[in-house]
């Protein structure tokens, strides 16, 4: 035996395939089949259109999504315990710079609380414009 250890791998190994990655193998079982394509993901990806509310079955927590950058935690809140119910907690998110990514998490003090507002907000502008 007069080869390196990798020449012998390099010679065994059939030509044209590669070696089965580790990592997400199982993610796309999870996650369900996508497109590879960035092109093909943006035709089938939903349009956002405004604020998006998603909540699971029965649920007090909800995620308000395409919330302009002025708007506030307080009046999230506001808005959420006059037209739907007591709140136990509302998160903002922001991003490094300390500006609003328009995105919300809204925590009800009830159960089912989460589903009202999305029957009541889902798909809808808030402030109306």
């Amino acid at each position: 035996m007069d080869m390196a250890l990798d020449d012998v791998v390099a010679a065994n190994r059939p030509k044209g395939t590669r070696r089965p990655s580790r990592r997400g193998g199982a993610k796309s079982q999870v996650l369900g089949a996508q497109p590879s394509n960035p092109v093909t993901r943006a035709k089938t990806a939903p349009v956002s259109s405004g604020p998006k509310v998603v909540t699971a079955s029965t649920t007090e927590k909800i995620i308000v999504s395409g919330l302009p950058q002025d708007v506030t935690e307080t009046q999230v809140k506001e808005l959420f315990h006059q037209t739907v119910g007591p709140l136990r907690q509302v998160n903002l998110h922001y991003d490094a710079q300390g500006r609003s990514k328009g995105v919300a998490e809204v925590i009800f003090n009830k159960k089912g609380d989460g589903n009202k507002a999305q029957q009541q907000y889902h798909d809808r502008l808030i402030d109306g414009s």
